[in-house]
């Protein structure tokens, strides 16, 4: 008699966006925990999805991101795998993607979050949606998570490889001594006071990318601050840019290490209104291209998976 194959239901998320002009509103009304967003911020969020294509690609990335991975992950045969997406702020939600996983009868489910660096407010509350979904569900299937990949060697190896085909667009006798600017998305500063692992694995990754950069001057600033009263961790990334001019850096290669892939925060953060900003300044500012759907993370995906697999002791 055939062994049963073992099925294994990986639960890929991402933080999700508007699929539309329209729904941008409705997108922040989920970020802000329900609370309405004024007006005039809701149109100038809708402006910048405008000026980006109309909508987040972070689902249409992640969905062909998971169909690489399934693929992947069954080449060897030996075990079923289905990969999910569910989507924190925006349909597909995670409950929803949690809800149809289970119609397949998985053994075992995997939670992996798109974003190497681990928070209790950002990672951690991709967790929270899942285990509301359990208790709402009642599912006793097993389940585990993935934990930090910051400085896993693939990631790292596939950072400093989309740095060095960007610093390819600078005349070759300029390169060495063009900056990389590392960024990450900021967090309300509280989290230092909550001991948050966060700062610490930013660092890290910027850390392990810049050793293998070499004698590179380099550089890092949080990004994309949120609007609200309280203080955030920084400095900002306009603050870096400007203290790069002022000690005398003409040119400058930006390399958001805190994303995977394309959404607004690259696209018009960094792409337009950073970029602007370098303008001003008389600066040539080149972004790293994102990972987004490329073979190397899908490779470094698919090695996350099947170590945890091997490693994991499921909860139920």
């Amino acid at each position: 008699m055939r062994k049963q194959e073992r099925h294994t239901a990986v639960l890929l998320m991402a933080m999700g966006g508007p699929d539309c002009l329209e729904n941008v509103e409705p997108f922040l009304l989920d970020v802000r925990g329900g609370r309405p967003t004024p007006p005039e911020l809701v149109e100038e969020i809708r402006e910048r999805y405008r000026a980006t294509g109309g909508k987040s690609p972070a689902l249409d990335i992640t969905r062909r991101v998971a169909d690489q991975l399934e693929r992947r992950l069954n080449e060897s045969g030996e075990e079923r795998y289905r990969v999910h997406v569910g989507m924190r702020h925006w349909h597909p939600f995670i409950k929803d993607a949690y809800a149809e996983l289970l119609k397949e009868g998985p053994d075992h489910v995997i939670g992996m979050c798109l974003a190497p660096q681990q928070s209790s407010l950002s990672t951690g509350a991709y967790r929270k949606k899942v285990e509301e979904a359990r208790a709402v569900l009642q599912s006793t299937v097993p389940i585990s998570y993935v934990g930090s990949w910051n400085t896993h060697p693939k990631l790292i190896a596939a950072i400093v490889d989309q740095i060095e085909q960007t610093l390819d667009r600078f005349p070759p006798h300029e390169r060495k001594h063009v900056p990389v600017l590392f960024t990450a998305h900021s967090l309300p500063q509280r989290v230092v006071a909550m001991k948050d692992p966060y700062p610490d694995e930013v660092k890290a990754t910027v850390e392990a990318v810049s050793a293998r950069l070499g004698k590179r001057p380099t550089t890092f600033a949080y990004q994309s601050q949120g609007r609200s009263s309280e203080s955030w961790l920084g400095p900002t990334v306009e603050d870096a840019l400007d203290l790069l001019y002022h000690a005398g850096q003409r040119q400058v290669v930006v390399a958001p290490i805190g994303f995977i892939c394309d959404h607004v925060e690259t696209l018009y953060d960094l792409d337009i209104e950073l970029k602007q900003r370098a303008i001003r300044l008389g600066m040539r500012l080149e972004r790293m291209p994102m990972l987004n759907d490329r073979p190397a993370l899908v490779e470094v995906l698919a090695d996350l998976v099947t170590t945890h697999q091997a490693m994991s002791t499921p909860q139920r």
